[in-house]
């Protein structure tokens, strides 16, 4: 499933559902697609959004990371890192600071 929020202070952002849902619970939200949020609850939701991703980095920082280790297989090095939450989040977050300047509704939906 693919997710669509819209603003009407800017552009569509489409993103996989998984990652939609996860950062719409983040947001303090019931992660239900379709859904709204209100103009006046934009801020609100962005803030915790940030402090969520926030706390999310400050955890990873906090682990040992696979890539510290030494690696027995060639194959290891040529695998991509996979794209953090936070990463996927930029776009919605740049989404969410329009709505909240212009005081506007931010809506989203399935396909």
């Amino acid at each position: 499933m693919l997710v669509t929020f819209t603003s009407n202070s800017y552009s569509d952002i489409t993103m996989f559902g998984t990652a939609a849902v996860a950062l719409l619970k983040l947001m303090g939200q019931s992660g239900n697609v379709p859904g709204a949020i209100m103009a006046e609850d934009v801020p609100a939701a962005l803030a915790k959004l940030n402090d969520a991703l926030e706390r999310m980095s400050v955890q990873d920082t906090d682990q040992p990371s696979a890539n510290d280790k030494a690696s027995d297989f060639d194959e290891d090095e040529d695998r991509e890192a996979p794209i953090g939450l936070d990463k996927r989040a930029g776009p919605l977050i740049s989404l969410l600071e329009a709505a909240a300047t212009a005081r506007e509704n931010v809506l989203w939906e399935g396909q």
